[in-house]
């Protein structure tokens, strides 16, 4: 009778905890003590991807060093019908000035990547916000471009880091299908792992000089235009207003 008895209060026990977290759930004070509890804690979270039924994809290229092969990757792009983002970091702007501006002329997106490619997790709130007043000038001044997409360096943030990007307006882009270019991959394992990986509103992440980065967005992009994806900058990929991010980075229209 005494183990029924254990038995019973054990159950009891569990019922009251989970009407306990409904309880929370459900009431809008409760939201954050109930996300603890559950050990789902909200983040701020970048925009990983986008929720969409159109065959759609956005490339970006990151630029902080070197530019030997930049200029091949706009033909390459402007070949096989593709618009691209390029995330652009102050200090390669100014050493790379006619290469970027050739970015502008050929019609690609510019994106904000800070001014000298710190690690904005260790930095205070006023220094991740002249890092990015700072590339902004760069890239207004040279390029006349108003920047309103922003990457952070080394894909490295936390909540600190987003509230600050969004309090000056911008949008944060991280992505979903890394190509590991910088490592120097081959052309064919950078094309794989965009190929396997890529699906419906994937945004994907490049480098503008890795190694084999030419022939293997070549090889890409003939596979994804027999997948009849649309390959587009960011921009025209993410909701600009009315929408969520999700636990995963998804963002999604409501």
């Amino acid at each position: 009778m005494k183990v029924v008895f254990i038995k019973k209060k054990a159950v009891w026990l569990a019922i009251l905890v989970v009407a306990v977290t409904v309880i929370f759930c459900v009431s809008g004070i409760g939201m954050t003590a109930a996300g603890v509890y559950l050990g789902r804690v909200a983040r701020e979270l970048p925009i990983y991807n986008v929720q969409t039924d159109e065959n759609k994809v956005a490339i970006s290229f990151d630029a902080a060093w070197g530019a030997d092969k930049t200029l091949d990757i706009l033909e390459t792009c402007k070949t096989y019908n593709v618009k691209a983002t390029f995330f652009l970091v102050g200090f390669w702007v100014e050493e790379n000035l006619e290469v970027a501006k050739k970015i502008v002329e050929n019609g690609f997106e510019i994106g904000l990547h800070s001014n000298t490619h710190r690690d904005f997790t260790k930095l205070s709130e006023e220094e991740i916000i002249l890092e990015i007043q700072e590339n902004q000038k760069i890239i207004k001044d040279n390029l006349e471009i108003d920047a309103k997409l922003f990457r952070c360096p080394y894909g490295a943030y936390n909540d600190k880091v987003i509230k600050t990007v969004r309090g000056l307006g911008l949008e944060v882009v991280q992505w979903d299908v890394d190509t590991l270019d910088w490592k120097g991959l081959s052309a064919t394992e950078i094309a794989g792992r965009i190929n396997n990986r890529a699906k419906k509103g994937s945004i994907i992440l490049c480098h503008n000089n890795a190694d084999h980065i030419v022939q293997g967005i070549k090889l890409a992009f003939e596979t994804m235009k027999l997948k009849d994806f649309e390959i587009v900058p960011v921009g025209e990929l993410i909701y600009t207003n009315d929408f969520t991010i999700n636990h995963q980075g998804t963002q999604i229209k409501n």
